[in-house]
């Protein structure tokens, strides 16, 4: 089973993205003009594949930085 957390895009370059997860940042590709900084997105194999509206995704992120707690 996988778990789709959606992450903030903060950067692009090029055709790749940088994504904040809070307790984390990641990459991945881009492969359409849909998606700009400040969106929120679910990659999926390292590609963006997917927005995800920003109250779902920061609720989301908040449950994801929980599990990081310990």
């Amino acid at each position: 089973m996988c778990l789709s957390v959606p992450g903030k895009i903060i950067s692009i370059k090029e055709n790749t993205a940088t994504l904040d997860y809070g307790v984390e940042k990641r990459k991945a590709k881009l492969i359409s003009d849909d998606f700009k900084i400040g969106d929120y997105a679910i990659v999926q194999g390292g590609i963006l594949v997917i927005k995800v509206d920003k109250k779902e995704a920061i609720e989301s992120l908040k449950l994801y930085q929980e599990s990081f707690k310990d």
